[in-house]
Order: structure tokens, then C-alpha cells, then sequence
């Protein structure tokens, strides 16, 4: 295994169980705009996608910036309430500082709530840097997010790891020359094995419970 000196993670999916909110939010916008629910494997497909690229391809015919206000509004209302760790979440990061890693959070998530969900569970103690979506230019799976962050922290690629729960975290990883890690916690991609990827889209390693990840790094 390389020498690993630095742990960056994604938010949704990954430290914080997003899903049910997630879902709900995308569930009120369809019902709002179409009057009817949307397929939940189509909901989970976009897991990880900005806000913006998504609602262009479910409502193209209605201002993105209309779809998004649907959106947020329902979210941000039920956010704090409905957000919860991911069961030993917690142990891991506290494990990774008492051990000497950097850690790092990349979020395609707006500041505002990861912030919040950060604060709700004192988590910002573990981290040494947060990099949201409003910070970069790019999205993932471009690989800016990764590297503005270990360019925070000051870590080079090949001795950091990416944890995430999308195939666009891994190929953020990958394009990035980190190594990628995938949680199979995820609702996105559970049950997945490194068989059922291709191109840059492949994992390094797939982990099934968070106290895992010690045996990779």
C-alpha cells in the first residue's frame, strides 16, 4: 500500500446518511412540478450530480432556477431534523486524528448545510479542511475539488484516499491519481463490486463498514 498521510471524504452517502431527505426533496419537486412521484433507482442514479445538471435533465422544459427553488426550499426546511451519522462514522475520524492523518471533507453539497450537519454533530474537531461545491469551479468527477483540498491540507495525490459513495467520487479519486475508496453503506451503489465498473469509474477498494478503512491505509 502507498504511504498514506491523508484521508479526504465525501458528504452525502458517506459520513452523513443524506438519503431520506434527499429522496423526499426530489419527491416533492416531481410531485410539485408533474403532479406525480418519480422512480426511486432513477432518484438514486443521481446521487452525487450537481443540483443544476440534474434538474436540467428531469424538468428541461422549466427554468433550472425554478426546479431548484422547489427543491432547496423543501430541503432546507427538513435538513437539520432529518440528517444522521452513519453508524461508526464518528470512531473512524476520531481514530484517523488520533493517528496523525490529515482529513478532509469534499462535498459537492452548498456550504450552508454541510455546514450545519458538521456543526449538528461537533464533527468539524475531526477535519482540517472543508471543501464545498462553492469553492470550485468544476464538478466532480473533475478532480478540482479533490486537489483544492489537498492543496489545504498540503498532501500530494498518491498519498492521500478518497472515501465516497458515487461513481463520481471515484473518478474525482482516480482522475485526481488518489486512491479511491468506495462505502457500501451507500444507497447509490450498494451491494456493487469492483466487477460492475469500468474506465475510471473502477474503485481501488470497496469497503463494507468504516472501521475498514484502517486496513487500507
Amino acid at each position: 500500500m502507498k504511504n498514506i498521510d491523508t484521508v479526504v471524504f465525501d458528504f452525502d452517502g458517506t459520513v452523513m446518511d443524506t438519503n431520506n431527505i434527499i429522496i423526499m426533496s426530489w419527491q416533492h419537486t416531481f410531485k410539485t412540478i408533474t403532479g406525480k412521484e418519480a422512480d426511486k433507482a432513477m432518484l438514486h442514479a443521481s446521487f452525487g450530480e450537481p443540483l443544476e445538471y440534474s434538474m436540467k435533465k428531469f424538468f428541461p422544459d422549466l427554468p433550472v432556477e425554478e426546479s431548484i427553488k422547489v427543491y432547496r426550499d423543501y430541503h432546507r426546511e427538513k435538513f437539520v431534523d432529518m440528517i444522521e451519522l452513519f453508524p461508526g462514522i464518528e470512531a473512524l475520524l476520531a481514530g484517523l486524528k488520533d493517528k496523525g492523518y490529515k482529513t478532509g471533507l469534499a462535498t459537492s453539497r452548498l456550504k450552508v448545510t454541510t455546514y450545519q450537519g458538521l456543526e449538528k454533530y461537533d464533527l468539524f474537531r475531526y477535519l482540517d479542511t472543508v471543501i464545498t461545491v462553492e469553492d470550485v469551479t468544476k464538478a466532480k468527477p473533475d478532480p478540482e475539488i479533490l486537489l483544492t483540498t489537498l492543496g489545504k491540507l498540503g498532501s500530494k495525490p498518491e498519498n492521500s484516499v478518497m472515501v465516497g459513495d458515487t461513481r463520481l467520487d471515484i473518478a474525482c479519486a482516480n482522475h485526481a491519481g488518489a486512491t479511491s475508496v468506495l462505502v457500501g453503506w451507500s444507497q447509490a451503489l450498494a451491494g456493487k463490486t469492483k466487477e460492475d465498473f469500468t474506465g475510471s469509474e473502477v474503485p481501488d477498494h470497496i469497503i463494507k463498514a468504516p472501521e475498514e478503512l484502517f486496513a487500507i491505509i
